[in-house]
């Protein structure tokens, strides 16, 4: 499926399934024009992102397989510039560390707060949008 100058691509990555439904059911209300992937662990997530090369990917660190943080270093070194955002249940400074040197975008704690996963969207897709060449 090619995307139009307006869509944005995302690959939400959550083992929690009715975390990912909803996330999916908000996400595409706030974002109508979004095309949006699942995953339910970072190995799955890294086969999504070879596939379809979203340009966002909203993931948990916490996941089965492959954690978040072996998965973002992975789709870092298929494509440089992915926009990463982080959604954890953990403070972990170390967290924080691993995921800087990978270059993530926003790192958000859970519960989700949504006005909070919004905005740091709309951050990421005005910086995809100021890259994009001009069509």
């Amino acid at each position: 499926m090619e995307q139009s100058q307006h869509s944005i691509s995302m690959l939400i990555v959550e083992d929690e399934q009715v975390i990912r439904e909803v996330m999916g059911v908000m996400i595409s209300r706030r974002f109508p024009d979004s095309i949006i992937h699942f995953a339910e662990n970072g190995k799955i997530g890294v086969e999504l992102f070879r596939e379809h090369t979203p340009e966002i990917v909203i993931t948990d660190i916490q996941l089965p397989v492959m954690d978040g943080i072996e998965m973002a270093g992975e789709i870092n070194s298929i494509k440089t510039g992915t926009r990463f955002i982080v959604l954890t249940a953990f403070s972990n400074a170390a967290y924080h560390n691993e995921f800087n040197e990978i270059g993530i975008h926003d790192f958000l704690s859970k519960p989700i707060v949504f006005t909070e996963l919004f905005a740091a969207i709309e951050t990421c897709i005005a910086e995809i949008r100021d890259w994009r060449p001009a069509a």
